[in-house]
Formats: structure tokens, sequence, C-alpha cells
């Protein structure tokens, strides 16, 4: 009897897993496979017949879901093998790539976004070379950006420099032209991955006064020497993205996972959390784990560090990033 009960749901787990694979292997045919939607459609659902197939004349009904399994994994060894690429029609948002060169304590970082802009999709071009002292960092900041659902957010890294620089970093999907994001293609091999290397005022300005998004602003609880050993893994996959791109995951890839991976790198990383995916949450992960001020009650430390209208007052300001912070709580001690 108890083998019976334990063979019914291995039976019902692994129809479950192989419904998935499918369902996952036809998707991938369709998003990332020939561009004729006839051919796409045609192979994806021979995909589709062949594991029904196999399931059902491969006996018993437990192997033949595991064979079943086996054009799937055809599918996923041609899908991984489809090589991400920096040679496409982009938009001019994203058109050009970071570099850094260290140089003992300093580094330059070439094509440093710091767009002027007149709406979303008017602005005038203007990408920079800088140089930055990494003695000189004292901290670090997180933005969140919310461009309409409460539970997902999008996640910004910003160093602060003692003598008044900031240099913001987000990691996002680089577009083509005509392109643009669908949440669903975020799952498939459709966006190469993109470290926009910019001034506050860019980045977040953009969200805030042409976007329409609402601006969360955290200062984190961080030794400098963490801020800057971070800052230098950001930017050493900045220079491999650079010569060698890769692909954004909306799952394993992404804005805030992404972000994790880098404080993981440097020995920072904490165990996972479910706020992690469901990001629009971090702030109250970060709260409870005290990585960001905590004198204040997390609501009112909320509704103080949403810098949306001092951002929209202070719009092509030169001290923009000194006019955000006002009124926020002191940096939290280390």
């Amino acid at each position: 009897m108890l083998r019976r009960a334990v063979r019914l749901l291995a039976t019902i787990a692994m129809s479950v897993i192989v419904t998935a694979a499918v369902a996952w292997g036809v998707m991938a045919i369709w998003f990332d496979g020939p561009h004729s939607r006839v051919l796409a459609g045609a192979i994806a659902a021979g995909v589709a017949l062949v594991s029904i197939i196999l399931a059902a004349i491969v006996h018993p009904f437990l192997r033949g879901l595991t064979v079943a399994l086996f054009p799937v994994i055809v599918v996923a060894l041609w899908w991984t093998s489809i090589p991400a690429s920096n040679a496409r029609d982009w938009t001019p948002d994203v058109a050009r790539t970071a570099r850094a060169t260290f140089d003992s304590n300093r580094v330059t970082i070439e094509n440093v976004r710091n767009f002027k802009y007149r709406s979303e999709s008017d602005y005038d071009e203007r990408w920079e070379t800088r140089t930055y002292d990494l003695d000189r960092i004292r901290g670090l900041d997180l933005f969140l950006s919310f461009w309409g659902p409460t539970q997902i957010a999008h996640t910004i890294v910003s160093w602060d420099f003692d003598d008044g620089q900031h240099l913001a970093i987000s990691i996002e999907t680089r577009k083509e032209k005509g392109e643009s994001y669908s949440a669903v293609r975020g799952f498939f091999r459709q966006y190469e991955l993109y470290y926009v290397v910019a001034d506050e005022r860019d980045l977040v300005g953009l969200r805030t006064n042409y976007r329409g998004e609402q601006v969360y602003l955290y200062r984190i609880r961080v030794p400098a020497a963490d801020a800057r050993a971070l800052l230098v893994d950001y930017l050493d996959q900045v220079n491999r993205l650079a010569d060698h791109p890769e692909w954004y995951n909306a799952l394993t890839q992404n804005c805030t996972t992404a972000i994790r991976g880098h404080a993981q790198n440097i020995g920072a990383g904490r165990r996972l959390d479910w706020r992690l995916l469901a990001n629009g949450h971090l702030d109250q992960l970060l709260y409870e784990r005290e990585q960001i001020e905590t004198s204040l009650p997390f609501a009112e430390l909320k509704a103080r560090s949403n810098i949306t209208d001092k951002a929209k007052a202070s719009d092509d300001s030169p001290d923009f990033s000194a006019r955000i912070r006002q009124g926020l709580p002191e940096i939290p001690g280390s």
C-alpha cells in the first residue's frame, strides 16, 4: 500500500515537472527560435507532440514521463548555446559599453552616461570619461524605483565619495531599436545584460521626472572597505561584459539578484530571502537586517526616503545628488 502511494506521488510530481519542462521548451522555441512564426510554432508543436507520444508509448508510465524529457533536453542544449552579442542596432541610451581602467587607487571609467533629457525619448547624448579616487569612497546607497506594481521595483546602487562625487550603476536589459521590455521575454534569451554606469541625475532623474516613477533612497550601513570592494567587483564585471556579453534573465540575472551576486563575491552576501525576488519589499528586509537606519519606525523611514519630489524639483541642477539627500537620516555607523 505504501509502495503504491509513493509511486503515485512520484508520478504526480514527475507529471508536473514534465509539463513545466515542455511548456518552457515550447516558449523557448517560440521566443528564441526561428524568426518565422510559422516555423517556430511548428517546431514548438513538434517538441510538445513528441514528448506526449513518448510519455504515452513507453511503459511503465513513470519511465515514459522520464523519456518524455529527452526532447526538452535537446531544446535546452540548443538554447544554452545561443550566443549573446555586443554588435546589434542598440537604442542610443545603451549604445556604448563602459570600461574601467585601474591605476593604483584611482579608476578611470569611459562612457559614463550623463544625458540631458527633455523627455524619456528626447535627449542630448553625453558620454563622459571620469576618474574616481577609490580611497575617497565613504558609503553606499540604494535606490528603489517603482513604476507601478508595489511588489517589484528597480534597484540602483550608488557610491558616495567624500569629495561630493556619486557614481550610480543600474543593471538593466540592453534593448535594440524598436524593442521594448517584456516581463515574459525577460526569462528567455531576448535581451543582453547591460550595466548603466551613470551620473545620478541621469539614472534617477530619468525615472522621477520623465517616467513618472516613485523613487526611494536608502543609505546602507557598510564599511567603506566593503563599499570599495563592491565597486571594484562591479567594474570588473563591466569590463567582462565589454569583451564577453552575457544574457539578462528576469529570474537569475536581474537588477537585484546580480547585486546579491556581487555582494557574495566580496564575502558580504546574506542568506537568500523571498524579498530578493519580490524586491519591492527589499527595504523592509534591509531594515530587519539593520543594514539601513533603524532608529526610526520603518513607515517613517520609508516616507522620509521618498525622494521623488526632491528629484523633480532638482531636475537638471548640478547639485542634484546633494539636494535629493536633504532630510534623509544620517548615514548609519559602519
